[in-house]
């Protein structure tokens, strides 16, 4: 058979027996076949397998999923902590923040802006926080290491107003007074964190002054604060909370079908108890949502060692977990500033590092003086 190939103008050039080529095959296609073969063999030599499988993530998924955010208090203590959260904002609380800290950065030599992000992000929403403070530090001339101290800093806030208050109700539970960890561990490193790394990684910093600094309160009514803020909860709940930890425990599922979970489980369950925090929730916190983390220490509470709880604490009021460090944060702020994704994940693992310590050196240190043996 003959095909026509076309050589420019009206000349024709006439290919016997040649061939078209193959269709190139994409990877994705060869999964495709390789996971349609596989399922067919488990069918036939393994033949309730996937079933197994099925009920093996449903066991994992619908205890936290249903018990835990749908039918517990802890979906609701969510909600109202938004609700708490922007009230706390309407009434100038952020703005009041703000100020209190921009002075401490002039000491510094160390653009004010840094502040901004972290302040914001005491009242929970790590993205918006990225989204906010982003264009600020970039309006106010901050300099790509600044801006690299701000994402840092931020990840020592709680991600989620809700984890800190719930995480306020463990302490309680626990009788722990929460006053001095708070003042340690939430307020003090938006001083001490950006200090440190301005004086050792990112030292290209300088004093400015802030010409005008943004205001943070709405100018909304407080009825309408008060409803935008429950529909704004129950959003965050349904709409990122629970897909989110279905997700993960889809995986965590997945993986403990496979028989491979349990070795992690352990192995991170070890390094977690050597550095003075729970295990479990540890785990939780770093993998699906620290406020499923701080609302199961409030439960289990009479099953949990009160040593364990300063760390947890610490931890959990961060920006994990660690999707969110790699994923989200990244993608936020490499649109609203000068840093590219890499930098800022550079930036956020740097901070998550310092959480650690923090978490660390608080459990060990500070224990003793809030916990009774």
């Amino acid at each position: 058979m003959a095909y026509i190939k076309k050589l420019g103008g009206n000349d024709m050039e006439i290919e016997q027996n040649s061939k078209p080529k193959a269709p190139k095959w994409h990877i994705f296609q060869i999964i495709g076949i390789m996971i349609v073969i596989l399922s067919l063999l488990a069918l036939f030599l393994v033949p309730d397998s996937l079933s197994q499988l099925f009920d093996t993530i449903m066991k994992e998924v619908k205890p936290v999923v249903v018990d835990t955010f749908l039918t517990s208090e802890v979906g609701i203590a969510v909600i109202v902590s938004v609700i708490l959260g922007r009230v706390l904002e309407r009434l100038g609380f952020t703005d009041g923040l703000i100020r209190l800290f921009v002075p401490l950065m002039r000491l510094f030599k160390i653009n004010p802006a840094v502040i901004i992000p972290s302040a914001y992000n005491i009242l929970g929403d790590i993205n918006a926080a990225g989204k906010i403070a982003g264009p600020i530090l970039v309006k106010a001339h901050a300099t790509k290491a600044e801006q690299k101290i701000a994402v840092a800093t931020m990840i020592q806030s709680p991600q989620s107003f809700a984890t800190f208050v719930l995480g306020l109700i463990a302490l309680s539970i626990f009788g722990i007074n929460a006053f001095p960890l708070i003042l340690l561990a939430i307020f003090a490193p938006l001083v001490v964190v950006p200090f440190l790394l301005a004086k050792t990684i990112y030292r290209d910093t300088r004093k400015v002054n802030l010409d005008e600094l943004p205001r943070f309160t709405p100018k909304t009514t407080f009825m309408n604060t008060i409803f935008s803020s429950a529909k704004e909860g129950t959003e965050l709940l349904l709409l990122i909370i629970i897909p989110a930890v279905t997700i993960v425990f889809i995986f965590i599922g997945i993986l403990k079908f496979s028989g491979v979970w349990e070795p992690i489980e352990t192995g991170t369950a070890s390094l977690l108890t050597m550095l003075s925090i729970e295990p479990n929730t540890g785990i939780v916190s770093f993998l699906v949502a620290p406020t499923l983390a701080v609302a199961q220490l409030a439960e289990a509470a009479t099953t949990i060692d009160p040593r364990f709880i300063v760390g947890s604490f610490v931890l959990a009021n961060s920006g994990l977990p660690i999707y969110v460090i790699v994923g989200q944060i990244p993608a936020i702020w490499a649109e609203s500033s000068h840093l590219s994704e890499r930098e800022v994940i550079e930036a956020a693992v740097i901070g998550m590092i310092i959480r650690i310590a923090t978490a660390c050196v608080l459990g060990y240190f500070l224990t003793p003086f809030l916990v009774g043996s």
